[in-house]
């Protein structure tokens, strides 16, 4: 039987159990887990804001998880574009793109080359974002 491979894009800034999370689930439904670590460019261009934790480091706390199998630097926007680089069975995503624009079209497009988007639910309690804003105040609190 082929090997599934499935991939876990993200930033994976402020790494945090709902990351956690993401990569636990996607590994019990593959063989084999590459996550997908979002460049500091793509970041900027997707969120609008550069992430806390350099790329490098982002990049060595997620093949040291346990549940990752390797960690690749994603550097361009088109989703189908990466999986021509890296190929995989199935994409993971947080269940906050179901039935969103982009998630439709990652949908359409992967439809086409015969991969599976599996949605996972979003950790609403502990985000990055929500992480971000703490970190954001208590520095506007320290410069006051």
């Amino acid at each position: 039987m082929a090997e599934r491979v499935g991939y876990a894009p993200g930033v994976y800034d402020l790494f945090h159990v709902g990351h956690l999370n993401i990569l636990r689930h996607a590994r019990s439904q593959c063989d084999y887990l590459i996550a997908g670590v979002v460049s500091d460019e793509m970041a900027v261009q997707a969120k609008g804001k550069a992430p806390v934790i350099p790329l490098t480091e982002r990049l060595e706390i997620v093949r040291s998880v346990r549940f990752v199998d390797a960690a690749f630097v994603e550097t361009v926007p088109d989703k189908l574009e990466t999986w021509k680089q890296v190929r995989f069975d199935v994409i993971f995503k947080g269940d906050d793109w179901r039935g969103t624009e982009k998630g439709d079209r990652l949908e359409r497009d992967f439809a086409t080359v015969g991969v599976d988007v599996v949605y996972f639910p979003y950790t609403v309690h502990t985000s990055s974002t929500l992480l971000r804003k703490v970190l954001d105040g208590m520095l506007d609190a320290d410069s006051a």
